[in-house]
């Protein structure tokens, strides 16, 4: 297949939330020089909560729960019963001239894709549920245009950044709702990937350079009070 519909798979381990966030803008800080789309498939190594950059930190619950500010919008996000993904997409990429909202679009219908295959006829959330605070909002309760849905019920939603570099999509689909296991839902999403972007994945493999840079980051942004509660780095 022809390079250009290669897309690199990052088949991820389980790090701390502050890990999570640093690695995924450090990937969008590289997106130009990665030359391809990247999907990180990743998990988390503790019960954590991500808030979006625009909330209250205060939207989060405290107690057993570790709270992060992700770099991307939307709200409250639960990351113990959930599949989250990353995807890098660099500027020079078709998707990156898309508008906003279809940006989404077209990875959700990846998502419905892969609700098919387990018996689910989901839908497009086709506009926001009434008035939403995003100061405070919770994602998987509150459902907002383009999440995927079905039966009433959300089960997955996504958020982005758009950079010089390209976009940052941050996505989450609720293991919970779909009542299976994390490995069933990646052997049925990559094919889903792979089928909505025309392309076929190839094995990624961090440079270190590219992991210091990530855990410096963690280091001087998303581990620090600063950024989690006062949106200052």
């Amino acid at each position: 297949m022809n390079t250009l519909n290669q897309w690199y798979l990052y088949n991820d381990t389980a790090h701390d939330p502050f890990y999570n966030m640093a690695l995924d803008e450090t990937l969008l800080h590289a997106a130009r020089e990665l030359g391809r789309p990247l999907i990180r498939i990743y998990e988390w190594d503790r019960p954590s909560v991500s808030i979006g950059y625009v909330q209250r930190y205060d939207a989060a619950p405290g107690g057993s729960y570790t709270v992060v500010r992700r770099p991307t919008g939307g709200g409250v996000v639960y990351h113990d019963h959930d599949l989250t993904y990353t995807a890098v997409v660099p500027a020079d990429n078709s998707i990156c001239g898309l508008n906003r909202i279809d940006s989404y679009h077209v990875f959700h219908k990846a998502i419905l894709e892969t609700l098919k295959s387990f018996g689910l006829e989901g839908e497009l959330a086709p506009e926001e549920c009434g008035p939403v605070d995003r100061a405070t909002m919770q994602c998987f309760t509150t459902p907002t245009r383009y999440d995927v849905i079905a039966a009433g019920k959300k089960y997955a939603g996504a958020a982005q950044r758009r950079t010089r570099e390209g976009i940052l999509h941050q996505g989450s689909v609720s293991l919970e709702a779909l009542e299976c296991g994390r490995k069933l839902l990646v052997k049925k999403l990559l094919p889903a990937f792979e089928k909505q972007f025309n392309m076929n994945f190839i094995d990624f493999k961090p440079d270190p350079a590219l992991l210091r840079k990530a855990a410096e980051l963690k280091r001087t942004k998303y581990a620090t009070e600063d950024w989690n509660k006062h949106k200052k780095c």
